[in-house]
């Protein structure tokens, strides 16, 4: 389908001259959060707080792969359509009129702010409008009524991959939440190479459904050798992509709404919130039994759930908002993009 295509693709390129930078009513645009709160939306409450904590999501986009229904056939188009959350494909609509926390990133743009107009999305993102109580009617998709769970089987062989590699390091679901930040703490830095290949494999793997053109050679419009793969499937990798980044609002909303803790940033698959103290248990709200806050963000090593991404100090998170940096890419001490994160 046109809006699933970059700009490269021979159908892309037989729409539009080649200068064109296609609007959001043009093109689907799923991607992971990069997103920073306006500091002048810190509450004084929040700037006495003395640190900045990032908790990162294990196996993210792994984790939103699993029982996610894909298109196995072509994408058939439609013209006002009925939504349907259980259909994948890509639908236009208009997302503008929903009013959301400004403390918290918009669900429907990787940038985290509000749509302006109409704009193309995956499946899960108008599913999750539809859940925050908006009414969704699309002007057009591409559908496709032909689809399963086809990621599943790649999903749980990575998952069993991930916990026995971490089991082997040290870290098992039956740790408590102290037990498990020591025991992640303690990991040995030079014994990660199984789980570096196992990440690389869910991040490739991913990126690989969108391959663009390579090499000097290329020229705009042509096809390149990846579209001969019957698994080049961009908008797979936008349902994936679309999937985890509701699944990161879903947590965060429930967090805000139950507890009142609202992140300062978020990038892709790590959110950092302003604490009392250094570690995600100073933050991370509890039932009165003890229990994680049910539908939030829950310490421990399974794929969805949540460890310990790095801490700072809460004023050199401030000086990053305040500078447009976004704290969630260095909370580590370093850059996590050029980690590979």
């Amino acid at each position: 389908a046109p809006p699933e295509a970059p700009d490269e693709h021979p159908v892309v390129a037989a729409l539009y001259p080649r200068a064109h930078q296609r609007t959001p009513d043009q093109v689907l645009d799923e991607e992971a959060y990069d997103w920073i709160r306006d500091p002048e939306l810190l509450s004084d409450a929040e700037c006495t707080r003395t640190h900045a904590v990032g908790i990162d999501v294990n196996m993210a986009f792994a984790a939103a792969a699993n029982r996610l229904a894909v298109g196995l056939g072509p994408a058939v188009h439609a013209s006002r359509p009925r939504f349907d959350p259980k259909t994948p494909g890509c639908w236009l609509a208009d997302l503008s009129a929903l009013d959301l926390d400004p403390r918290l990133p918009s669900p429907f743009t990787p940038h985290g702010r509000r749509p302006t107009g109409p704009a193309w999305y995956a499946t899960p993102t108008l599913a999750y409008a539809l859940e925050l109580g908006h009414p969704v009617e699309p002007a057009e998709a591409w559908l496709r009524p032909d689809n399963g769970p086809y990621l599943d089987a790649w999903y749980t062989r990575l998952r069993d991959a991930y916990v026995a590699t971490m089991a082997d390091l040290g870290v098992t679901p039956a740790l408590s939440e102290p037990e498990f930040l020591t025991a992640m703490a303690a990991l040995p830095s030079g014994n990660k190479q199984v789980l570096s290949a196992i990440k690389s494999t869910v991040k490739g793997g991913i990126g690989k459904l969108r391959e663009r053109p390579q090499g000097a050679g290329y020229r705009h419009g042509e096809p390149w050798p990846a579209l001969e793969r019957p698994t080049w499937r961009p908008d797979i990798r936008a349902a994936v992509i679309s999937t985890a980044r509701v699944n990161m609002h879903r947590k965060m909303l429930k967090i805000a709404t139950a507890a009142g803790e609202y992140p300062i940033a978020v990038l892709s698959d790590c959110a950092v919130y302003l604490s009392d103290g250094p570690s995600p248990l100073d933050f991370l709200p509890h039932t009165p039994e003890g229990k994680p806050l049910p539908g939030g963000f829950r310490l421990g090593v399974s794929p969805g759930m949540v460890k310990h991404e790095g801490t700072q100090p809460l004023l050199w998170a401030v000086q990053m908002l305040d500078e447009g940096l976004n704290p969630a890419r260095h909370i580590k001490g370093h850059d996590a993009a050029a980690d590979g994160e």
